[in-house]
């Protein structure tokens, strides 16, 4: 469902090609790898690897990609956990919409 929400605010917002999905960290990784994106988007609730996990490996594997993390815990200690592990930017989902379009223009200017 978060996917399909994702692919539809790009949709609608004109923010580029939605080239890959995933259903879990693990896999998320692979896609990287596969389809070098410019960003990456995830929840921090993924199954396998979780997207800290996924965040710190898409940044070892592929350093000039730029990673959005969704999250439900809108505290600063979890915005700084995502950052250490490679985040750009840290989305709270409730206000997804509104972030998201922000996060992702301001890495396709």
């Amino acid at each position: 469902m978060l996917r399909r929400g994702l692919e539809s605010i790009v949709a609608r917002h004109n923010l580029g090609e939605v080239c890959g999905e995933a259903e879990n960290g693990e896999e998320a990784i692979r896609k990287v790898q596969e389809l070098k994106p410019d960003l990456v988007t995830m929840d921090i609730s993924m199954p396998i690897l979780n997207g800290l996990e996924s965040a710190r490996e898409i940044r070892r594997l592929a350093p000039h990609v730029k990673i959005v993390i969704f999250t439900m815990h809108d505290s600063t200690q979890m915005t700084e956990l995502a950052r250490k592990a490679g985040a750009d930017v840290v989305v709270d989902k409730f206000a997804a919409e509104k972030d998201l379009v922000q996060a992702i223009r301001q890495f396709t200017k």
